[in-house]
């Protein structure tokens, strides 16, 4: 014989009686609204993740990328860093010499086919300046002229010339406190031309001409010898500068 079923447990408000409950307290501009269906439920939802996506996407994308470190080039100053002391600007000095140009300018002359101005580059020799001047003519003679000589800015070559330096020409006056050219009488020097030979100031030429006053002149050349402050060294180096009456 089968149990006889208990009392059941009485049921609980279920959600529909519960919702109604809470509507009923609505104001009744609130509570004639139409409740969401599954329809509009599922649209709502589908908003809410739209949304959300939207909003995780320009997080993303607003981010700051990273931007690499400014280029420094010569003669920029640097960026300050938060922390360290500015750098002070680096003085270009006035004075430094210009840069090496890459080119040379020359003129090229003489026997060459086309004389004139050429400019080459920089490290180019005296052959390379010849063959831009057209090279050698048939008679030309290069003679010392160094063909393997780098170039200088500015110069002249000239092919055929002599451009050895020029001697200059011997001043035939005698400098000043230089032996004269001729040999010097004793007996008629005058105490400036004394003071023109070797080893002889003042002081010693008018000795000099004390002796030759108080001698009646010089005989010979040996006598010399007797002045005060004339020995046997200096006495070497005025004998074949000076003469007595033309004798020796």
């Amino acid at each position: 014989m089968a149990p006889e079923p208990g009392p059941s447990a009485p049921a609980g408000p279920g959600l529909r009686p519960r919702l109604s409950a809470i509507l009923e307290r609505l104001p009744p501009t609130v509570r004639d609204q139409p409740l969401f269906g599954r329809a509009g439920i599922h649209g709502l939802v589908a908003v809410c993740v739209v949304a959300a996506i939207a909003t995780v996407w320009f997080f993303l994308h607003a981010r700051p990328e990273p931007q690499p470190p400014p280029e420094l080039r010569a003669g920029s100053a640097r960026a300050d860093t938060p922390g360290e002391p500015s750098a002070a600007p680096v003085p270009t000095p006035t004075g430094a010499a210009p840069a090496s140009t890459a080119e040379v300018t020359v003129h090229v002359g003489g026997d060459v086919g086309s004389p004139g101005v050429f400019t080459l580059p920089a490290g180019s020799r005296v052959a390379d300046a010849i063959e831009a001047a057209g090279g050698l003519t048939d008679d030309a003679e290069t003679g010392s002229l160094n063909l393997a000589r780098p170039l200088a800015d500015g110069e002249q070559v000239l092919v055929g010339a002599d451009t050895a330096p020029t001697t200059a020409p011997a001043d035939t006056a005698a400098p000043p406190g230089g032996a004269p050219e001729a040999p010097l009488d004793l007996n008629t020097a005058t105490p400036e031309q004394l003071e023109e030979l070797p080893g002889i100031g003042p002081a010693l030429a008018g000795r000099i001409i004390d002796y030759r006053t108080a001698n009646g002149g010089f005989t010979t050349v040996e006598q010399l010898h007797d002045v005060s402050g004339i020995g046997e060294k200096r006495f070497t180096d005025l004998r074949p500068l000076v003469h007595v009456n033309g004798i020796s």
